[in-house]
């Protein structure tokens, strides 16, 4: 079970102000985050097999092949405004 005390020094760490009743309740909240946490430890799983995909048999990357890139002349056409080979933006810093 997790104590006020822990969940004051994690307010800390993450600059965090919490009344007294916000404590209470990421105290029990955080309680119960780790009692789950302990009843999944306890799970009995020994008889599943590991697996490093979830989706069995099937490969999800695509085949690493090489495609051409396009034009620069065909991308700027894309833009609203171009200016010497560029798109062209409104200034945003002063």
């Amino acid at each position: 079970m997790i104590e006020r005390k822990h969940v004051l020094h994690i307010a800390r760490l993450s600059r965090l102000a919490l009344s007294d009743s916000e404590v209470d309740e990421f105290t029990k909240q955080l309680g119960s985050i780790i009692d789950y946490v302990h009843q999944l430890e306890n799970a009995p799983t020994g008889e599943i097999t590991p697996s490093v995909a979830m989706s069995a048999g099937r490969d999800t990357l695509r085949d690493d092949t090489l495609v051409p890139s396009p034009d620069s002349g065909e991308i700027l056409e894309n833009g609203p405004c171009v200016k010497d080979h560029h798109f062209a933006v409104p200034k945003v810093i002063g």
